[in-house]
This record gives C-alpha cells, structure tokens and sequence, in this order.
C-alpha cells in the first residue's frame, strides 16, 4: 500500500483489507511523507493486525509511482501472491480470494497477474458508476499502449512478481500498474482480466488517477493526445523495455522495435499502414480511433 496523508478514508480501508476471506495477510506499507493523522493510523493498525506481519517503511517522497515502485524494489517482500491496494478504496471480502484462485490455474512457474473492474464509488461509499468492461483479449501489443485495469486491483503470483521486482530494480515508469500489465505480457506470463468489479473505487477530489468513464474524462484524454502526453508516456515505456530487453519474450521484442520504428516513421501514411499491420490495439473502437489520430498527427 502506498500512503500520503490517506487518514480520511485510510481506516476503512485497511478494515476492509482486514475482513478478507484470506487467512493470512502482510502488510507492506510505504508512506511517502504524510502530514495528516496517516502514521498514527499506521502506528494503530500495526499495534492491533493478527493476520500476519506489518511493515511500514519511508516512501522516497517522489510522487505515487515512484513509492509504489520503491515497495517492488524491496527485497524484504516475499510472498507467494503480492496484491497492490491504495489507501482510500473499499475492498469485497472476496476479492483476494478470488485473484488467488484465479492465478492458481497458471500454475506456480508462469509469470501471471490478475486484474478486474471496479466500482466508482463517492465519499460516502455509494456506487456512482462502473469502469470500463474491456472485451478483446489482453497482450502486449494491447499493453504497449494501454493499461486496462487499476493497480487497486492487481494481485500478482511469485513468478511474476519476480519479474516486476527485477524490472523496478533497473527502471522507473509512468505508473506501477501499466507497467505491470506491460512486464507480465512482455514476458510472456498470463493477464487475467475480470469483468466483475471486486472493489469501491473511491472518486474524489484528491485522487491522482481519473475515473476513466466521464466525458470529462475523455475530453481530458484527448487533450492530453493533442498535447503530446500519449507520445512522452511512450517515450518512457519504451526506455524502459529497452532496459528490461532482456527479461522480454522474442515475440514482445520484436514488438518493441516495430513499434519504435512506427514512431520514427517519417511518412505519415507509412506511419498508418504500418501500425494497422503491426497488430498493435486498443481495446475500444473509440480507443484505436484516438491511436491512429495520435499516429497521423505524429503524437504515438
């Protein structure tokens, strides 16, 4: 869990983690400099837990990404299912018991992450609407430019958490849970998407993520295209899987350097042409539509 002056809702949070069906819990948690009431909370809850160990440590005061990203880098987590949670959503009793008997049937050796839908929930908990169901298969060529699943909602099994942890340790990302769905696939490893919301994900005025449904939200998508965003996140993404080269398939490999070279692309018919044939997705008719304007206006 990566905290920052979460003690309005952090509470509850951690009651709804404590109230799984899952016998045996750790928590790992990283605040990264709260000011608020957040490390007496902590301090409590490390006091009263009996699900297993509590370990609070200093996040390095980076922003989100970069405390969830100093957790991955910790040697000391070692665990046969690692699950990520933020500090203010609302936790199903089941929603760890399902992931883990979801990732079960990958077997222990094959990297493989699980991820679902959530909930939107308000302040006060009252359901305002749904994310979106996303239905084509996932993959790496979907993931290269695309997350679809929040890392609220993530729980990964050893083998890939040692993937991820290893990847951390060479790189920084745009955001922990994207470049998890990037790692996994890239590596071959398995993503499991469920369609059915396990959690209340809280939308408020003091999130750093948006609730991805809003036309709000779309419009600020497509500014954000316009702007160039779409093209400095790639450019991120890609210095970081040319670090991690090594840890990718031969397949995802040779997605990396088409999509490089689709982006150097100086034609912009050639730019189209060669996209279309890559392969390379978006999960919505609306969201290919956004990708191929970001190729014909060279933002990719």
């Amino acid at each position: 869990m990566g905290v920052y002056n979460g003690a309005r809702f952090l509470r509850e949070q951690i009651r709804t983690i404590g109230n799984q069906t899952v016998d045996h819990i750790d928590l790992w948690v990283s605040d990264d400099g709260s000011s608020d009431e957040s490390p007496a909370i902590l301090d409590s809850v490390a006091s009263q837990w009996t699900k297993g160990g509590v370990h609070i440590v200093d996040g390095p005061q980076k922003g989100f990404s970069e405390n969830f990203r100093s957790l991955m880098r910790n040697d000391g987590i070692d665990a046969d299912y690692v699950a990520f949670s933020d500090q203010d959503d609302i936790w199903d009793a089941d929603k760890l018991e399902v992931a883990i008997q979801a990732l079960s049937s990958c077997g222990p050796d094959r990297p493989a992450l699980y991820g679902s839908r959530t909930r939107i929930v308000d302040d006060n908990g009252r359901q305002t609407g749904l994310s979106p169901h996303f239905r084509r298969s996932p993959g790496f060529r979907n993931a290269i430019v695309q997350n679809i699943a929040g890392g609220n909602t993530m729980v990964a099994n050893r083998a890939a958490w040692n993937v991820l942890s290893e990847s951390a340790r060479r790189t920084s990302f745009v955001s922990h849970d994207w470049w998890c769905y990037i790692m996994v696939t890239g590596c071959g490893g398995t993503f499991i998407y469920d369609p059915e919301p396990r959690l209340g994900y809280r939308q408020h005025g003091g999130n750093l993520v948006g609730d991805n449904i809003s036309w709000r939200s779309r419009i600020a998508r497509a500014s954000r295209l316009f702007r160039g965003q779409l093209a400095a996140w790639s450019d991120r993404n890609l210095d970081g899987l040319r670090t991690c080269y090594d840890l990718l398939n031969e397949e995802s490999r040779a997605v990396v350097d088409e999509f490089h070279s689709i982006r150097t692309e100086e034609s912009t018919a050639g730019r189209l042409r060669r996209l279309r044939k890559s392969g390379i997705y978006r999960q919505t008719a609306n969201g290919n539509f956004g990708l191929y304007v970001a190729a014909l206006i060279d933002r990719l």
